[in-house]
């Protein structure tokens, strides 16, 4: 069995194209804030939110179907937004958080924060694993451990996704955060030695041996066999019940 770790040189580990896209999104400022609001605007098909900005935080809401769009572009969730409050001056601005419908699934709050496109951010980034590990087919069981990376980069150059490949993982081969080639634009803030995939034997469980039941002979380990009672546990003699000849015996 080969164990080791595969080096760049061996397979694919790419960032796969940059965000670079700004996306045009209008909003409104909401004059009035609370709970009953959020589900009137809601309720419209409306979205609250707060926009972060260098100075104070503005409480802006957004249509539905508009933010949709703008986060379902090429760039994903790494759009830089132009966010155009009341159809006034545009805000460079990135997707800082959101909420969710626990059972509809649609977006009910979102948190956007202002960037200077011309100074580097903190991003997420997600990992996925492209084609199929050869160490499968050899009894090996494939786990992907890191499905997200930490990066410095500009807005404009944040990667929406990395790929990494698996087609080269054989039994006891890994991939490592060192390994993905990521833009000279882009710097890593994670442990480069962190295992992203690697491909093991599959864990045996060892099945427990079975536990005495409640009055066998388990119970009476370490009694001399001279001072157990005839017939093991069950259907002792109770104490002093012989010597005392039973109940309702008199005396002769």
């Amino acid at each position: 069995m080969r164990a080791g770790r595969i080096g760049a040189s061996s397979a694919r580990y790419t960032a796969r194209r940059m965000a670079g896209e700004r996306v045009r999104l209008p909003v409104s400022e909401r004059k009035r804030l609370g709970s009953a609001e959020s589900r009137r605007l809601r309720r419209q098909g409306l979205v609250p939110g707060v926009l972060y900005g260098r100075s104070d935080p503005v409480a802006i809401c957004v249509g539905e179907r508009d933010l949709r769009a703008a986060l379902t572009t090429g760039a994903g969730s790494h759009a830089v937004l132009e966010v155009a409050i009341d159809g006034g001056q545009t805000h460079s601005a990135i997707l800082k958080d959101f909420q969710r419908d626990k059972l509809r699934g649609t977006i009910t709050h979102v948190d956007l924060q202002e960037v200077r496109l011309d100074q580097t951010i903190h991003a997420t980034v997600v990992v996925e694993l492209v084609g199929e590990a050869p160490g499968a087919k050899e009894g090996g069981v494939l786990s992907h451990a890191v499905t997200e990376i930490h990066v410095e980069a500009l807005p404009l150059e944040v990667p929406q996704h990395v790929d990494a490949d698996v087609s080269a993982l054989h039994l006891g081969d890994s991939i490592r955060i060192a390994d993905i080639q990521l833009p000279e634009s882009v710097t890593l803030l994670d442990d480069p030695e962190t295992v992203v995939a690697s491909v093991t034997m599959p864990t045996r469980v060892e099945e427990p041996e079975e536990l005495l039941g409640e009055g066998e002979e388990g119970g009476l380990a370490g009694v001399p066999s001279e001072q157990q009672p005839a017939g093991g546990a069950e259907g002792a003699a109770e104490p002093d019940a012989a010597a005392a000849g039973g109940e309702g015996t008199t005396g002769g």
